[in-house]
């Protein structure tokens, strides 16, 4: 089986799994803080890379910056319409919100910088858009036995946007590494059976992860053209790590005695 077709198949399913135990371990805020580093769009940026070249993975990038944009009206919209529908009609408000601002930013270049600048913004201004809600009464936070699902969900998302990654072209193909696929499984699973609460504050916690996110599409769209392949990614993560670590500890000490 070539390593390519390996990467896609087992690569994201077991980041899902991780980032899942952890969760559960822990609580739905790191659960988002850890499903917003990039273990999705990250492998998916490496197969585009290896399949279409540097020049398409590096525009990819810079469309994945952009639709951070995208993934927080998602967020917004779930947790605002999640207080008059349950999971079926949260999800389609999200996603057509999603798909809307897609469409938006598609029509849109701003130069890269601008972008960054943009979606760091944006991310400051969702965390004081949040409904504030109660958590509800008997609804336990251990999830039910919905791990295939969200490993099978992976795997598709990785398929699929690297399958049609050719026709789509770079930017498009960036903007559909950051469908929401996490947000779709994990906080539909976690409204489900956790209640509108735990939903919201995973939500919540995929917020702070996306300032790593933000910084590791920012390098691999500046040095992917100009740099080896392994050497560009491995930068990303490591600057994306860092400021993971130093986003939690932010966390920390924002959060009550």
């Amino acid at each position: 089986m070539p390593f390519v077709l390996i990467l896609k198949l087992f690569l994201v399913p077991f980041l899902i799994y991780m980032v899942t135990l952890a969760g559960r371990r822990w609580g739905p805020g790191v659960a988002g803080w850890l499903s917003a580093f990039p273990i999705v769009a990250g492998p998916i940026q490496l197969t585009i890379t290896l399949e279409q070249g540097a020049d398409f993975a590096a525009t990819a990038a810079e469309g994945t910056l952009l639709a951070v944009v995208a993934i927080l009206v998602f967020s917004l919209a779930y947790a605002w319409a999640s207080g008059r529908f349950e999971v079926t009609g949260s999800m389609i408000c999200a996603l057509f919100a999603y798909a809307l601002t897609v469409a938006g930013l598609q029509a849109i270049h701003p130069p890269l910088v601008a972008c960054f600048v943009l979606v760091w913004g944006a991310l400051l201004l969702a965390l004081r858009l949040f409904p504030d809600v109660a958590p509800e009464p008997g609804r336990s936070p251990v999830q039910g036995n919905d791990l295939p699902w969200r490993m099978l969900a992976g795997a598709v998302l990785v398929l699929s946007v690297t399958f049609a990654a050719s026709s789509l072209g770079p930017r498009l193909s960036g903007f559909l590494a950051m469908f929401p696929v996490m947000g779709s499984v994990l906080v539909g699973f976690s409204h489900a059976r956790s209640g509108r609460a735990f939903a919201v504050s995973l939500m919540r916690g995929m917020v702070y992860g996306y300032y790593a996110f933000s910084v590791f599409c920012l390098v691999v769209a500046l040095a992917l053209r100009d740099w080896p392949i392994a050497l560009t990614f491995g930068m990303a993560f490591c600057f994306a790590f860092g400021v993971q670590i130093a986003v939690k500890r932010l966390m920390n000490m924002r959060r009550p005695a």
